[in-house]
């Protein structure tokens, strides 16, 4: 009997199910290795970029702000790029759902400083999930200027996931999980240490 290999997609779906009888938590990143993923990020803008000039970073409130903030510190430290600007941008009320939302929305920060207009942005989120984050963010950077480029960086990329025809430039990782799951980042900047924690779904 010949045995069929299981497609990417297939081996996908056969993890997504294992997945649905998870019943704690596990981390996905510990420190070590989520310092060594923004690491590999930041080489990775350096051979594109060189030395960004009209380069600028776009972080998505709330958890892309502090992955841009995390970029730009070690860009800074490791590769002696201290200048770059960096925006933060607010897309609560460009989301397509705001109108619709059950709880009052509380709109972040918006700080955007600089126009956009010719200058190659580097977008950023921790979790790329549906895309409509994304979606979103582009329609509100919109209002800065028109840019040379735009390109996706995120930390953790669901792509079983998406909704819309969004796809990242550079990843940091792949989680292939159920809907039902949630993943959550966390800094040492805001919560004492760095962390990706998979849940079986979200709390509360």
């Amino acid at each position: 009997m010949v045995k069929k290999k299981l497609s990417v997609i297939q081996a996908a779906r056969y993890l997504c199910r294992s997945i649905k009888f998870m019943q704690k938590e596990r981390i996905i990143l510990e420190a070590a290795q989520f310092e060594l993923t923004i690491d590999r990020l930041c080489s990775q803008l350096v051979e594109e970029y060189d030395d960004f000039t009209d380069a600028c970073l776009v972080g998505i409130q709330t958890g892309g702000v502090y992955l841009a903030q995390r970029i730009k510190s070690t860009l800074a430290t490791d590769f002696s790029l201290q200048h770059l600007p960096l925006g933060k941008l607010d897309i609560t009320f460009y989301r397509d759902d705001f109108r619709v939302r059950d709880k009052p929305l509380i709109a972040s920060a918006m700080e955007m400083n600089f126009l956009v207009d010719n200058k190659k942005v580097i977008l950023m989120d921790d979790v790329l999930y549906s895309g409509r984050s994304v979606h979103a963010a582009l329609t509100a950077l919109n209002h800065y200027g028109r840019p040379e480029s735009v390109k996706l960086l995120t930390l953790v990329d669901r792509r079983f996931n998406r909704k819309l025809p969004i796809q990242p430039d550079y990843t940091g990782i792949i989680v292939d999980t159920l809907d039902e799951a949630y993943v959550l980042v966390e800094w040492r900047e805001i919560e004492g240490a760095d962390k990706v924690t998979l849940f079986p779904q979200k709390k509360g």
